[in-house]
């Protein structure tokens, strides 16, 4: 492309607006002055020889102008972009010569400021705004602004669509088949965010803008996330000039693990002082917001806020969960059908919908207790708290930005869940969402006793499935399953006040989450790169949705997707889906296995919610999609097929800085390494030496500590004792405390763990621990379970204090160890 300035530029101009007057002749060029030769030629290969002479004249100058005009438009195409020539004059001395300096790469004039907001484990059916029972005045406001989408898709599970999200390109393409803790070693699965697929924020940051991100990320490999980094696939080493979030699938609202950029830092407040994730996330953004605005207001920014909400823990203060009182009583079945009825009185579903039944592993509302009805009905209020909670402080960002000079030219994306509901709860719900992603269970009447706690700090609560089935509404199943609607169809508004024309309308083209980037590069003006840093990009897979932003009845440019995640698969074409489902979600061990996976068949046009299976009507038809299915897959690395989740969490072949080591030694200070990076001592023998300095007074506080209040263990001294205490999920918190006080001055204290032997019939069986003090025995007691896999998604080991949410009730955080460290040492056995 050409841009064309000075007298050139008035040239071409003239010379076009002559062609306009020619009959029969096609002008595809919307901005004179800036088209490409191919638009020269479509214009003048019509009529250039009837054209008056000067035309004739001023055409072959005009086909000359590339050679001859140094004023091109930068090829955007490559990036970063080159350096400019210097284009002054050099004397000997300053008198006699020009300046030229480089200047800034700029956007295309007029180009607008993005703000692309992504929420965790929200189904179709939950927000009002798509008919849901939760009130999001917040997103109901942004969308009378905007268009709603109703056919938006993503994968089914989130480091997959935040990828696809974030590239246009599919999400087996980017290495995220799943989520990185479940890696394998395959090209679609090994989750190394590849170079060949860059970020929207790194082709924008090239194109000058600036750039930041906030919240969740879960897209660096888990064995990357310490401190030590490597960083180029942590949000600033893939094209965000900053970050403040939290690696890692989930974190605690009360007491999360924060980096600010790369460098871990601690919440500025605590729970008991009134903090939450949300608005400080909130709260950070619009002050980097009004920070870039205040120095360089000319400069259009990019921002994805990816809040940890409203993925488990469902945490929220007590106050948004009490105003939910009472309101989910009738029960998951009646929410559902409430849903419905609203869903089409509001017009985001057709009136045809059909509400899909409730699969027979889910129990009906009625069918339960007193005891279970009024557990689950808590549940579902905490997460109501926690999701008005969200909008309410979402909705300040969105004011923060729509309040600026150029607000209306801000294009906002806000795509409501980056897949359906979890069920990651299990169907009795948990008031600890780490057991059961372990693979054990929860009781109704553990969860009893903690009722009145749930929502708070003190547990990773989660709802039973039932909850995430209503939240699908009307489609079936829910996250993890991307074969049906219910896993991957999310609600999505998109806000542009300068360009939408006709605002509080609905959209429904189908349309995915690979589609969310192409649509920003046309909003922005730019094009696609074919490299970047050197790197030769793989093409985008997504389309640009900008033709539907003025034009509500065009027709759908995407006629083809496909879906899979944990052996899940669906494929859509020409308004027709076959879907293969692979087992309940929240059966988290085990496989199925794919020799007899019954493939199933639908017309979505006429069928909005997958609600008739046309499989045995139609088997011509399922097959010839089977065949698309296949071929999709082996295009974009879907290849092997595996529906494993816990079986897949520990993987001996993934990178590690702890494979292959059985010693691990630590210097005081060393804090905030993550489980990944941790030594690997679940159900396994293992020592814990420490050499102390308790000084002539003694000494308090922690030695060593790893995991939270979901789970883990802490090594500390406690009114001048050795006390090892082990915290399995928050149920069981086991104290072993030394017979008699640590003596003065220089100390090796030790923690020895004998493990007893694991079968499958005895999955959380524990040990025996023995503390010794200068190598001499001073307590000796049993672990009755320990914790098979994984304490938690985002707490640490820590030498010296214990960070974030504590092992330990008997302490605060930190809880720093007033003493002297050496080193701290484990031993696997």
């Amino acid at each position: 492309m050409f841009v064309l300035t000075g007298k050139f530029g008035s040239q071409a101009k003239v010379l076009l607006e002559s062609a306009k007057t020619v009959d029969t002749v096609p002008v595809p060029v919307n901005n004179p002055g800036s088209f490409s030769f191919q638009d020269l030629f479509e214009i003048w290969g019509c009529y250039i020889m009837r054209a008056p002479l000067p035309i004739l004249v001023a055409a072959v100058l005009f086909l000359l102008l590339p050679s001859l005009c140094p004023a091109q438009q930068v090829d955007r195409s490559q990036l970063p972009l080159p350096d400019a020539p210097f284009d002054g004059k050099i004397a000997k001395t300053f008198k006699g010569s020009e300046q030229d300096y480089p200047q800034p790469v700029s956007p295309p004039k007029g180009a607008p400021s993005v703000v692309l907001i992504l929420l965790d484990d929200l189904g179709f059916g939950h927000p009002s705004t798509f008919g849901g029972p939760i009130p999001t005045p917040a997103l109901d406001r942004l969308a009378a602004s905007g268009i709603k989408y109703n056919r938006f898709h993503t994968t089914a599970i989130c480091s997959p669509t935040r990828a696809a999200l974030l590239t246009g390109r599919n999400h087996h393409q980017c290495g995220f088949g799943t989520i990185t803790e479940l890696s394998t070693g395959y090209p679609g699965y090994h989750s190394i965010w590849p170079r060949s697929c860059a970020s929207i924020a790194e082709v924008l940051k090239d194109n000058g803008y600036s750039t930041a991100a906030w919240g969740k990320w879960h897209n660096t490999p888990d064995w990357e996330t310490s401190p030590i980094g490597p960083f180029d696939r942590w949000p600033t080493g893939l094209g965000f000039e900053y970050f403040y979030g939290f690696q890692g699938g989930e974190t605690s609202q009360f007491y999360p693990q924060l980096f600010r950029n790369t460098t871990p830092v601690e919440p500025p407040q605590t729970a008991e002082q009134g903090y939450h994730l949300t608005e400080d996330l909130t709260d950070d953004a619009i002050a980097w917001i009004n920070r870039q605005q205040s120095i360089d207001p000319d400069k259009p920014f990019f921002i994805y806020f990816a809040t940890g909400a409203t993925h488990a823990p469902l945490h929220a203060p007590q106050e948004w969960i009490d105003k939910f009182k009472g309101q989910f009583d009738q029960g998951w079945d009646k929410v559902r059908e409430e849903t419905l009825a609203h869903q089409k009185e509001i017009g985001v579903v057709p009136e045809n919908t059909k509400l899909t039944p409730r699969p027979q592993e889910i129990p009906g509302w009625d069918g339960l207790s007193d005891d279970e009805k009024r557990l689950y009905a808590h549940h579902q209020e905490a997460f109501a708290g926690f999701l008005a909670h969200t909008d309410y402080h979402v909705g300040r960002l969105i004011d923060a930005v729509r309040r600026l000079p150029d607000g209306d030219n801000t294009l906002i994306i806000y795509v409501a869940g980056d897949n359906g509901p979890s069920a990651e709860g299990s169907l009795t719900g948990t008031t600890n969402n780490m057991m059961t992603q372990n693979g054990v269970p929860d009781t109704v009447e553990s969860q009893l006793e903690e009722i009145d706690e749930i929502g708070g700090p003190k547990h990773e609560n989660h709802y039973p499935v039932g909850w995430a089935w209503a939240g699908s509404s009307p489609f079936q199943w829910m996250k993890r399953v991307p074969s049906h609607f219910g896993g991957t169809r999310n609600g999505l508004v998109i806000s542009w006040p300068a360009k939408v024309k006709d605002a509080g309308t609905v959209r429904s083209q189908f349309h995915h989450a690979i589609d969310v980037a192409p649509t920003i590069y046309e909003a922005v003006g730019i094009p696609e790169p074919k490299t970047v840093g050197g790197v030769e990009q793989t093409p985008i897979a997504g389309i640009s949705m900008a033709y539907t932003i003025s034009d509500s009845k065009a027709e759908g440019r995407r006629t083809s997707q496909y879906f899979e995640t944990g052996g899940h698969r669906a494929i859509f074409h020409d308004g027709w889906v076959a879907a293969a489902f692979q087992g309940a979600p929240w059966e988290l061990t085990g496989s199925k296995g794919f020799d007899h996976t019954k493939w199933e068949l639908y017309n979505i046009e006429d069928d909005f919610s997958q609600a008739i299976d046309l499989a045995q009507k139609y088997p011509q038809k399922l097959q010839e999609l089977q065949v698309i299915f296949d071929q999709e897959a082996k295009k974009y690395n879907v290849y092997p097929l595996d529906d494993r989740f816990s079986e897949r969490a520990v993987n001996p072949e993934r990178p590690s800085v702890t494979r292959g080591r059985s010693s691990f030694s630590y210097a005081p200070g060393t804090d905030r390494i993550p489980e990944g990076s941790a030594p690997p001592i679940y159900q396994r023998s293992h020592t814990i030496t420490a050499s102390l300095d308790v000084g002539d007074d003694g000494a308090e506080g922690v030695i060593v500590a790893e995991g939270g209040s979901s789970g883990g263990y802490t090594l500390y001294v406690e009114n001048g004792k050795l006390v090892y205490e082990y915290n399995y999920f928050g149920k069981e918190r086991k104290k072993i405390i030394a017979d008699s006080k640590l003596p003065a001055g220089k100390v090796e204290v030790e923690m020895r763990y004998q493990q007893r032997p694991v079968t499958k019939a005895n999955l959380v069986i524990g040990g025996t621990v023995t503390l010794t003090v200068n190598g001499k025995e001073v307590a000796s007691d049993e672990l009755p379970r320990v914790v098979p896999s994984r304490f938690s998604a985002t707490e640490t080991l820590d030498i010296g204090a214990d960070l974030g949410s504590t092992v330990s009730e008997a302490y605060r955080a930190p809880h720093s160890f007033t003493g002297a460290i050496e080193k701290v040492t484990v031993e696997l056995k």
